[in-house]
């Protein structure tokens, strides 16, 4: 059965970085597009990245491009997402999965991420 799991969040200072990862269980990342979503207390969740399944190609949300960089190990079957210049607005649970701009899995539990002085 397909699973993804995501970790690598925490508590984290304005501008520091944090690299989520989300591994994959019961099928491979390299052949499916990958996304990663946050939703923040009291907001819908929204679409942060997404990396597509063949040649590279990468999509960002305008609040994160530049800061936030989606990539893929397909060694590991992890996708990662590599956070710096951390903002307070980017506190959020942050979840993976599969699909380029629609979710097509059901949400895991997802990694808190807290940025706060």
């Amino acid at each position: 059965q397909a699973q993804l799991v995501e970790s690598g969040g925490g508590l984290v200072q304005p501008g520091g970085s944090l690299r989520l990862s989300c591994a994959a269980s019961g099928f491979t990342v390299s052949s499916s597009a990958m996304s990663w979503y946050r939703q923040a207390p009291g907001k819908e969740r929204e679409l942060v990245a997404a990396i597509n399944s063949g040649p590279v190609l990468t999509n960002y949300a305008d609040s994160v491009k530049g800061r936030f960089t989606i990539f893929r190990d397909n060694a590991r079957n992890t996708v990662y997402l590599q956070m710096r210049s951390l903002k307070p607005d980017d506190t959020a649970v942050y979840y993976c999965n599969t699909g380029w701009s629609q979710a097509s899995r059901p949400w895991g539990r997802g990694t808190q991420v807290t940025v706060s002085s």
